[in-house]
């Protein structure tokens, strides 16, 4: 299984690329869309890297992915400009997902 990037920004796939992952990208949502798709018809994806920015544009459909689909795991990486989340967004996740404050 291999990961492949969506991004937003030439400098994160660039790093990616650097680091052996083979990415897109995109800054229209219509080009968003058809590169989710193509990514989630490539059995071979395992790990799909979305740039937190564009995440966030297509949020519902992730959300229905990772309930729906067995692979590619999703995961939102920080681009260039930092991350959008909360200083405790994992203590939230945490709490939110099994419910326990830690």
């Amino acid at each position: 299984m291999k990961m492949y990037l969506i991004s937003d920004n030439i400098d994160t796939q660039t790093g990616m690329r650097l680091a052996g992952v083979e990415g897109i990208v995109v800054h229209e949502l219509d080009e968003l869309v058809k590169a989710l798709d193509q990514a989630l018809l490539d059995r071979e994806i395992g790990v799909l890297l979305i740039t937190e920015k564009l995440g966030k544009m297509v949020s519902e459909r992730i959300k229905d992915i990772k309930m729906n689909y067995h692979t590619p795991l999703i995961v939102e990486v920080p681009d260039r400009h930092g991350t959008g989340r909360a200083a405790d967004s994992i203590t939230k996740y945490v709490r939110e997902a099994i419910g326990l404050k830690i």
